[in-house]
């Protein structure tokens, strides 16, 4: 006689799946080396900018705090989270390639070059996915919006490739114009919000194109970073 529904065993859980992350704690991994730099650099900087040994070294010790928190970030996210996206496998790289030569040649330009490297760089490949008929971000980004369909991934990558290449400017802008102190402000200031309005802004879109409302949490704690 087969066995009746009551006498079925338990399901097992998939032991495949992934962890789900925590939004707060996906927010520290992705921002919290930025903060961590920003504030070892106000600890360490000379109230007269003009003391340009002493600003330098305030500059590679927030260095130094960047690239540790970001290889931490890593490590939390491989341990926590069970995996990498590759967008912060490359942040992370280009993060710890960057800021070695902003230590080992004294010179804050390769940290300040760094995010405008990045930008570019993800930039360039989500717009090139989309003229392709790719929507690349969905594999930078390893995340599976729930229920969001092909047209809004599309839509979504070739929005972010053009805020990435404006970003980039921008951040060449910033980096021209603004002492060390003010480009390093203008990254928790200007650049983070922008980033989470421009996630915001996306919401409407998102949920015409399937995204499921209970999901809307992932996308906002998931937004593209540098």
């Amino acid at each position: 006689m087969p066995d009746t529904p009551g006498d079925m065993p338990p399901a097992q859980p998939d032991a495949k799946a992934a962890p789900k992350k925590s939004g707060w704690l996906n927010l520290v991994v992705d921002y919290g080396p930025v903060l961590l730099f920003f504030i070892v650099y106000r600890r360490f900087s000379p109230a007269d900018h003009e003391a340009a040994l002493q600003e330098v070294t305030a500059v590679i010790y927030g260095t130094v705090a960047f690239m540790i928190g970001a290889v931490i970030a890593l490590i939390v996210s491989v341990v926590k989270f069970g995996r990498v996206s590759p967008m912060l496998w490359l942040s992370t790289a280009l993060i710890v390639f960057f800021g070695g030569l902003t230590v080992l040649l004294h010179d804050q330009f390769y940290i300040q070059i760094k995010p405008t490297a990045i930008y570019l760089l993800f930039g360039f490949a989500l717009l090139g996915g989309w003229l392709r008929g790719k929507a690349l971000l969905k594999t930078l980004l390893e995340a599976a919006f729930e229920g969001l369909d092909d047209a809004g991934w599309m839509l979504l990558s070739r929005n972010w490739g053009w805020f990435f290449l404006a970003m980039a400017a921008m951040n060449e802008g910033f980096r021209h114009w603004l002492s060390f102190g003010g480009w390093l402000q203008a990254k928790l200031y200007v650049f983070l919000p922008a980033s989470f309005l421009f996630t915001f802004a996306h919401m409407p879109m998102l949920l015409r194109h399937g995204l499921a409302a209970e999901a809307e949490e992932d996308v906002i704690t998931h937004p593209p970073h540098e």
